[in-house]
């Protein structure tokens, strides 16, 4: 069986500038500074949504803590045209694209008009089914090159959907008919409780990639200017009429699957502490520092918008109206069908016991 494939890196763990020659590292440093702040605001916000979670203002949360670099880096280098599918995890591509806290916490209170707004910015509402946004992100790359545009698509994935039918059509699709569309799955290590050794035989994910007939590439998802670099060019070759790129962002997920999960019950705590010393914020910050970038000044701002974000987040739910949940059956489509009025009823008998 094949090795795997060599793996992207920039910025070591430890924080120092590998020897990697491919790919380039000399952003301006006005772009270096937003790449750190960004990457610690998604944190600071991902810790409110999971206070608010714990303080029972949000039905669900999941974290992305441990995975800001990979999101970050793979949403920096696109065009604000460019359109973004993503799962549920993704804080940080909301937040450069300008999606307020408010806006992220409407989907995580289960309000009928969590997601409005997003297309604004050329992102597509959060997708909770495993997989499926691959599919809307063909058809939307496959739209594009009909009507001439020269916009591409990217899709976030976890490893875990990798093993989903729809993400299998959507590669597949994407590839036969060299669609726009960048495929940016971010391998965490877990779906769930399932590692990656029990989801695939494949030396690796990006291995799969032959298969389709499109590139794949490994990327340390820890890395944020590795991350800009592989995207930057994947959308690159796609724009110019290359096709489809497979990336496999090797990352963690420092904190459990959701709000719901104890991943206690399934992980080595020996297997955490070896993730959380590739910590990917302060492995930048380290080589911010040693370039000569980073500044006493960047972190008290750094720190001041922090704390405004969270603030935001937290005045947009706290004391909030609740919602009608009767709502969100009228809103599936233009008229109820007998079977949502059915399930209404139920769900209102069944609230109508516990008052």
């Amino acid at each position: 069986m094949a090795g795997l494939l060599e793996l992207v890196q920039l910025v070591a763990p430890d924080g120092t500038a590998t020897a990697e020659t491919r790919y380039r590292r000399d952003l301006p440093s006005e772009t270096l500074c937003w790449l750190y702040e960004s990457m610690v605001v998604t944190r600071e916000l991902d810790v409110e949504f999971v206070n608010l979670q714990r303080q029972g203002e949000l039905a669900l949360f999941a974290s992305c803590r441990g995975q800001e670099a990979a999101q970050i880096g793979a949403t920096a280098c696109l065009r604000k045209t460019d359109w973004l599918f993503p799962q549920y995890r993704e804080i940080g591509a909301f937040l450069l694209r300008g999606i307020t806290p408010a806006q992220m916490a409407a989907v995580w209170r289960g309000n009928w008009h969590g997601g409005l707004g997003f297309t604004d910015k050329c992102v597509a509402p959060i997708s909770i089914p495993i997989g499926t946004q691959a599919l809307h992100a063909v058809g939307a790359a496959m739209a594009a090159q009909r009507l001439d545009e020269d916009s591409v698509t990217l899709a976030f994935l976890g490893d875990g959907a990798t093993s989903t039918g729809d993400a299998h059509e959507a590669l597949n699709l994407a590839a036969v008919f060299q669609a726009p569309c960048v495929f940016f799955v971010q391998n965490n290590q877990w779906a769930i409780s399932v590692p990656v050794s029990d989801q695939m035989a494949a030396p690796s994910i990006a291995h799969r990639a032959i298969g389709y007939g499109m590139p794949g590439i490994r990327v340390d998802g820890n890395d944020v200017l590795a991350s800009f670099a592989v995207v930057s060019e994947a959308a690159e070759r796609a724009r110019q009429g290359g096709g489809p790129t497979l990336i496999e962002a090797v990352t963690y997920r420092m904190g459990p699957h959701t709000t719901s999960d104890d991943p206690t019950r399934y992980r080595d705590p020996d297997e955490v502490a070896h993730w959380a010393a590739r910590d990917p914020i302060q492995r930048y910050r380290t080589y911010l520092r040693d370039a000569g970038v980073w500044t006493e000044r960047l972190e008290e701002r750094v720190v001041a918008r922090s704390k405004r974000s969270r603030a935001e987040l937290r005045d947009s739910v706290v004391g909030a109206d609740d919602f009608d949940v009767a709502e969100m059956f009228d809103t599936v489509y233009h008229d109820i069908t007998p079977d949502l009025v059915s399930q209404r009823r139920e769900l209102l008998a069944e609230l109508a016991k516990e008052v």
